[in-house]
């Protein structure tokens, strides 16, 4: 199959397009002709080596969790699946090898759901990391409620989108950070936006002079600092991006694979409760552009590649 790959860590400079091995597909998990992937930050932190603390890196490395496409072939022992079944996935496995910027992916049944039917390849894409993302931090860290008041950062961004719509989903109030050209898009998602950088803490004041119940931090660092002064009496804090967060009384949260919060999330995009913005897309040879789009950090909502398969009836 063609796919992506790196050998080694570094920049974007490093991925390389062309023939990769076949997947092999366990008994519990499906093959899945790849219809489109996203990026996400996590991916090019792993290429640049960030995450070689805690992921094992089994070289040449195809990058990419998230997925859309179509089961070709079921393992032996799976029977969530069958061919023809329109999926997405959050494939990620304990070490770094097997991704979804290629053709094929093998995925595991536990990393997948059943693809929105109002979605687009594109859309769909990008919703698995991000959406559960936020799901998780929202629903099960934060455990965000009716009447309350979040902090959210990032708002426009893939993550903060998606997090901005289901706070409003659980009937809380969403205060977002984003850059004033992003503020029309994070009111759209039903957020009211503030401006990120210097006097922040002081135009969230504005908003919330009690303090916010809940800080959903994105960025780390300066930001972490100034989520945990926002908080109010008994304020929760979460962060995906500092560890830090622990001393600060918050929780840190990494995103695991759910195939029953992947379902959900799927549900409520039908539902018209999740839509996935996607500003751009690139070919999969074009792969390593997409990357260096991603890394600039200056993304409304998803970018995503896309596999081109020019006769829709041979798999």
């Amino acid at each position: 199959m063609k796919g992506i790959s790196y050998s080694r860590y570094g920049g974007p400079e490093v991925l390389e397009y062309g023939e990769l091995r076949d997947p092999k597909v366990g008994p519990d998990a499906v093959l899945v002709k790849v219809r489109a992937a996203a990026v996400n930050p996590v991916d090019w932190k792993c290429r640049a080596g960030h995450l070689d603390g805690v992921l094992d890196a089994v070289f040449p490395v195809i990058p990419g969790w998230d997925v859309s496409g179509v089961v070709v072939r079921p393992g032996a022992a799976v029977t969530e699946f069958s061919v023809g079944d329109e999926v997405i996935g959050y494939v990620r496995e304990d070490f770094l090898s097997r991704g979804t910027f290629a053709e094929y992916v093998a995925a595991p049944v536990r990393t997948l759901a059943r693809k929105p039917r109002n979605l687009t390849w594109e859309e769909a894409a990008g919703l698995p990391l991000t959406g559960l993302t936020a799901y998780q931090v929202l629903y099960k860290a934060l455990r965000v409620r009716r009447g309350e008041t979040v902090l959210i950062h990032a708002a426009a961004g893939g993550v903060g989108s998606i997090a901005v719509q289901l706070a409003r989903h659980l009937g809380a109030r969403a205060i977002g950070t984003a850059s004033e050209a992003n503020h029309d898009f994070v009111r759209s998602l039903g957020g009211e936006p503030v401006t990120y950088g210097e006097g922040l803490a002081e135009r969230v004041r504005g908003l919330a002079p009690e303090g916010v119940d809940a800080a959903f931090d994105t960025v780390g660092g300066e930001t972490l600092k100034t989520s945990a002064n926002l908080l109010a009496p008994e304020g929760r804090l979460v962060s995906i991006a500092d560890g830090d967060v622990v001393d600060y009384g918050g929780r840190y949260s990494f995103v695991r694979p759910d195939a029953e919060d992947l379902t959900r999330l799927a549900e409520l995009a039908e539902q018209g409760v999740v839509s996935v913005h996607v500003s751009e897309t690139f070919p999969l040879e074009r792969a390593a552009d997409a990357y260096r789009r991603n890394e600039e950090g200056r993304t409304r909502g998803k970018i995503v590649v896309t596999v081109d398969w020019p006769d829709e009836t041979e798999d």
